[in-house]
């Protein structure tokens, strides 16, 4: 089955290095740039395929060896171990190059956490997840800015959304889309009864102004003045901006800047991925009524995880994946536990 999906590639290869010694190619700049890359996209691959294939040979040569002659089938064993301990580590790297590359996974990300059902402690496990994330942000050497939030009256919030940079950050967290469960008593609970609370997460791909082209004319742009807690007015002028795209109804309001420019230049950034992260899900839709290519289902109000507090226990409902280390999970901010089986399992649908 893999052999069958490899030699296609070995083939293309070998055309390729013929066409790039034909004078016709050679004098065509654009032509041989162009199979110059695609070439380069697939050298890995082909010399790992290659090496894998020579590998398998040797195996059967070996085996072959072993049953004709007894003398040396004890140091042709030997080496059998190891030619097959070769084979599995590049049968699993070939398997990781053959994996359709993601074409965001290099790309920042915008990361926003609404409190939902639950009341005052969904917006404290706002924080909680927030921090967390940013530990793990932290570990990552990412930078994180919090471009806008907004604090409820016990210390938590009912939204925060934070532009995090750096390598591999879309690659790492694109899987913590959706809704995310927590159980625990509540500080304020005086019975000792455990509260179910829950909060969403959206994650989206920074992308720029050719990506995604804005037509001022499809845009509602409103201003107001930026409000604190309860309503108390922290800016005299109409500073605060609400952006409403209006084909798709999506908006953004953001108040955090002194300055009216600033706030909108923040809301069109914000609003381009969420225009962006739009048009994905929905060919995530269409895509998983075909073929199961995704973690989950797609939908992203499909309640993900699970966070149990009584029993330290963190539980990935996509993959049946539980750990009794919630605290040390949320205290370290290391989510590699709960992220690496994710991507392995995604890994595995790609290549079914």
């Amino acid at each position: 089955m893999l052999i069958s999906k490899l030699l296609p590639i070995i083939k293309r290869h070998d055309e390729i290095t013929a066409l790039l010694v034909d004078p016709a190619i050679t004098s065509d700049i654009k032509a041989l740039t162009n199979l110059s890359k695609e070439q380069s996209e697939i050298q890995e691959i082909t010399q790992q395929t290659k090496a894998y294939m020579a590998t398998l040979d040797t195996i059967r040569d070996l085996e072959d060896l072993i049953l004709e002659d007894k003398a040396l089938a004890g140091m042709a064993k030997e080496e059998l171990e190891v030619l097959r301990e070769r084979a599995k580590n590049l049968e699993e790297s070939i398997k990781t190059l053959l994996i359709p590359k993601d074409p965001n996974d290099g790309k920042n990300i915008y990361l926003e956490l609404r409190a939902g059902t639950g009341g005052d402690e969904a917006g404290i496990f706002v924080g909680d997840l927030f921090r967390a994330y940013c530990r793990y942000a932290d570990l990552k050497k990412w930078k994180v800015e919090i471009i806008s939030s907004s604090e409820n009256n016990v210390g938590g919030y009912k939204e925060i959304i934070a532009l995090i940079k750096g390598e591999g950050v879309y690659s790492r967290l694109k899987f913590e889309s959706g809704t995310h469960r927590v159980q625990r008593v509540p500080a304020t609970e005086s019975q000792g009864r455990i509260h179910t609370s829950a909060i969403t997460v959206a994650l989206m791909p920074e992308v720029d102004e050719v990506e995604v082209v804005l037509n001022p004319s499809d845009l509602r742009i409103e201003v107001f003045r930026a409000g604190g807690h309860g309503g108390q007015c922290v800016n005299t002028t109409d500073s605060a901006v609400r952006i409403t795209h209006i084909p798709t109804g999506i908006n953004v309001s953001i108040q955090d800047e002194k300055s009216q420019h600033k706030n909108k230049e923040k809301a069109l950034k914000i609003l381009r991925s969420r225009i962006y992260d739009a048009q994905m899900e929905q060919q995530q839709v269409q895509n998983a009524q075909t073929r199961k290519n995704q973690v989950g289902s797609g939908d992203r109000s499909e309640r993900i995880r699970t966070y149990n507090y009584p029993q330290n226990r963190l539980t990935d409902h996509r993959i049946g994946l539980t750990l009794y280390s919630l605290e040390e999970v949320m205290l370290s901010g290391n989510l590699d536990p709960i992220i690496d089986p994710l991507t392995a399992h995604a890994r595995s649908v790609e290549l079914e």
